[in-house]
C-alpha cells in the first residue's frame, strides 16, 4: 500500500480502510502517526477498529513489526481497556505473533501481563499462549499452570469450540514429554479430531514407544499422508524395517518424498535389493525421480547392498548433487576398501565447479580408504593438508586423529602414531589409544604398549581387556612374571573384560 500524504481531509472511514490495506513497515509507521494526530477526532469504534487492523498486521503478518506491535499495545491499551468491549482480542493478536517468532517466551509474560492488568482471556488466548509454551524451553510457565487457568476461565469445557484448546493443551504437554498428562488430556477431551489424535501419536513417536504410537495411529480416524509417513519413518528410524514395509504397502494415500525416504531406508536396513529395485521403480513412474535427498537414499541402498555400480549409475545421472550426494558414494566406495575409486571421485569432486567443498565426513572417508590399504604417504599428505587449510576450514574430530593413528599404527610407525595421540588439540578417548595398542600386539612393542595401558588404565580402569592384551603380550615374550603381575593388578582393580567386545577397535569407518 503507499500511504496518502499527511492530509485533514483523510476521513475516519479512510483511515480504517487504509489501516485494512496496510502492507509495508513504511505505511504502518504513517497510518499510526496519523492515528496519534487524531485519535480524539475519530468515533471511539473507528478508532478501536483501526488499531485492530494495525495491529494486526504489525504482529501477524510477515512484513509486519513485532515490536512496533508491542509499542501500539503498550501505548493505546489505557485507551483500549476504556472503548472496546472485547480486550482480550487486542493481546490475543500480539500473543499469536509472538507464539510464533524466535522468542514464544515473550507471549507467556505478555499473559502475565494481561492477567496483572485484570483482562480475562478467552479460548483463543490459551489457544496461543500454550502454543507458546509448547516452542520454550524455559521451565518458567508449566502446561499445568496454564491447564488450571483454562479450566479457571471456563476455557476446557464440553463442546466442540473448544477443541482446539485441549488440542493446544495436547502438544504443551507433549513437547515436555509429559506422557501421563498428555494422555489424560486426551482421554479428558469432549471430542476429537485429528490434530488430537497427531499430538497423542507425536507424544509417543518422541518417548520412542512405537508400540503405543501404533495403538494411536490405529485409531486414527482420517490419517493424512503425515500420519502414515510419521509411523512409517519411526519405524524404519528404530531398526523395524519389516513393519515400516508392510505398513508402506497398506498406505492407501500418494506417499510423498518423506516417505519415499523412509521406505527405501527400510529396505536399506533389510539389505532387501529386490524389494529396493521395486521402490526405485515405484520413486520412478511417480515423478520422485528428480528429489535428490530420495536418490541420495537410493544410492545408499544399492552401494549397503552391495550395487556400488547401480550407485554410481544414480550418481552419474544426477543433474543437480548436494554434498550428502558426493559423501554417500565417496563413503561407499571407502567402506568397501575401494581406495582408488575413493580417492578418484573425491578429486573430482574438487575439480567440479558445481561441486560443494568437502567437509569433515568426505575428508574421513578418504582417510578412511587410506588406512584399510595401509597407504601411508597418502593419508598423511591429506592429513597435513587438512590441518594447512587446503580444503577449507573443517574442524578435525577424535574419528580423524583417531583414523591416523590406525594408519600409522599399521603401518608400524608407532612413535610418530603415539605423538600425534599426545599433540591433539582435543581429549582422547579409550578408541584412540586403543587403536595404538592394537598396533603394539600386531608389532609386538611392549615398551609402547606399557605406555598405551598406562593412558588406557586413566581413562577406563574398569576394562580388563587391556590388561588381558598386555598381559599375552608380556608371555609370548617369554616375560611371565610381568604378565602374571599385570594380571594382579587387573584383579585388584576389579577390572572385567567386556563381554563379547574387542580390548581395542578401529576408530575409522567400518567395511561393509
Amino acid at each position: 500500500m503507499t500511504p496518502p500524504s499527511p492530509s485533514p481531509s483523510i476521513s475516519p472511514g479512510d483511515l480504517v480502510s487504509f489501516a485494512g490495506e496496510c502492507s509495508t513497515k513504511r505505511g504502518l509507521r504513517f497510518l499510526h502517526g496519523v492515528l496519534l494526530r487524531r485519535r480524539h477526532l475519530l468515533p471511539a469504534a473507528d478508532a478501536v477498529a483501526a488499531l485492530a487492523k494495525l495491529l494486526r498486521f504489525a504482529a501477524v503478518s510477515p512484513a509486519g513489526d513485532l515490536r512496533h506491535a508491542a509499542a501500539l499495545l503498550s501505548l493505546h491499551l489505557p485507551f483500549l481497556s476504556s472503548a472496546s468491549s472485547h480486550l482480550a482480542f487486542f493481546y490475543n493478536t500480539l500473543m499469536r505473533g509472538l507464539a510464533s517468532s524466535s522468542s514464544p517466551g515473550a507471549a507467556i509474560e505478555l499473559f502475565a501481563a494481561m492477567r496483572r492488568a485484570g483482562a480475562a482471556p478467552d479460548t483463543f488466548t490459551f489457544t496461543f499462549v500454550l502454543k507458546s509454551c509448547s516452542r520454550c524451553v524455559s521451565q518458567r510457565r508449566l502446561p499445568s499452570d496454564l491447564h488450571a487457568q483454562a479450566i479457571k476461565h471456563g476455557c476446557l469445557a464440553a463442546g466442540s469450540s473448544h477443541v482446539h484448546v485441549h488440542n493446544a493443551l495436547l502438544h504443551a504437554y507433549s513437547s515436555r514429554a509429559a506422557v501421563g498428562d498428555a494422555r489424560r488430556v486426551f482421554d479428558e477431551m469432549p471430542a476429537r479430531d485429528v490434530i488430537s489424535f497427531s499430538g497423542l501419536l507425536t507424544l509417543h513417536l518422541k518417548a520412542n514407544d512405537l508400540d503405543a504410537a501404533r495403538v494411536v495411529f490405529d485409531q486414527i480416524p482420517h490419517r493424512d499422508v503425515v500420519s502414515w509417513t510419521a509411523m512409517i519413518s519411526a519405524y524404519a528410524r528404530a531398526r523395524r524395517p519389516r513393519e515400516a514395509l508392510a505398513l508402506f504397502d497398506a498406505m492407501p494415500v500418494q506417499p510423498d518424498e518423506v516417505t519415499m525416504v523412509s521406505v527405501v531406508s527400510a529396505c536399506t536396513a533389510l539389505g532387501d535389493l529386490a524389494t529396493g529395485e521395486r521402490v526405485r521403480q515405484y520413486v520412478d513412474s511417480n515423478g520422485f525421480g528428480w528429489m535428490v535427498s530420495l536418490r541420495n537414499a537410493l544410492m545408499d541402498m544399492y552401494a549397503k547392498c552391495g550395487s556400488l555400480t547401480e550407485a554410481h549409475n544414480l550418481f552419474d545421472g544426477m543433474t543437480v548433487r548436494s554434498l550428502a550426494s558426493w559423501n554417500t558414494l565417496i563413503l561407499a566406495y571407502a567402506s568397501h576398501g575401494d581406495v582408488e575409486s575413493t580417492v578418484a571421485l573425491f578429486h573430482q569432486m574438487l575439480a567440479d565447479g558445481k561441486a560443494v567443498k568437502p567437509d569433515g565426513v568426505t575428508l574421513l572417508a578418504v582417510l578412511t580408504a587410506y588406512a584399510h590399504k595401509g597407504f601411508v604417504e597418502g593419508g598423511r599428505a591429506m592429513f597435513n593438508a587438512i590441518l594447512s587449510g587446503n580444503y577449507g576450514k573443517v574442524d578435525l574430530t577424535i574419528e580423524h586423529y583417531g583414523c591416523m593413528v590406525d594408519l600409522l599404527g599399521r603401518a608400524g610407525q608407532l612413535e610418530e602414531a603415539y605423538r600425534m595421540i599426545e599433540q591433539m588439540p582435543i581429549p582422547s578417548n579409550s578408541v584412540v589409544w586403543g587403536a595404538l595398542l592394537g598396533a603394539c600386539r600386531t608389532h609386538g612393542d611392549i615398551n609402547m604398549a606399557e605406555r598405551a595401558v598406562q593412558k588406557l588404565r586413566s581413562l577406563n580402569p574398569e576394562e580388563g581387556g587391556y590388561y588381558i592384551l598386555l598381559s599375552d603380550m608380556y608371555a609370548a615374550s617369554g616375560r611371565t612374571a610381568e604378565a602374571m603381575e599385570i594380571r594382579r593388578i587387573m584383579n585388584q582393580a576389579g577390572a572385567q573384560k567386556t563381554t563379547g567386545q574387542s580390548s581395542w577397535s578401529t576408530p575409522c569407518l567400518p567395511l561393509l
